[in-house]
């Protein structure tokens, strides 16, 4: 069961932690830990195709645009910050139901 450090409403939307995986063979968002989401990415991690994938799959997973995904720490690293700008209610309960 996801805990309360994988997402947290906020203002103007919602907070999540995300462990990813590149190279995954498929794109999936599911529950991973207490502490973060886990993604599978089919791109690699070369010149930002990772963070563009996981970008476009928050998106399509949570019902928003892209544009309202924004990777806000983590760039290079497997274990990244977002933030989902929307309905912080309706994005949490998205989230809780991964």
């Amino acid at each position: 069961m996801i805990g309360p450090t994988a997402w947290r409403a906020v203002d103007d939307g919602l907070a999540i932690a995300v462990r990813v995986t590149p190279r995954g063979g498929r794109d999936a968002l599911a529950a991973g830990t207490a502490e973060h989401f886990a993604a599978r990415l089919a791109a690699a991690p070369v010149d930002g195709a990772a963070n563009a994938g996981l970008v476009a799959l928050v998106a399509k997973t949570f019902g928003v645009p892209k544009r309202a995904v924004t990777i806000v720490a983590g760039d290079t690293a497997r274990l990244k910050r977002l933030h989902i700008t929307g309905d912080a209610t309706v994005l949490a309960e998205i989230a809780a139901g991964l």
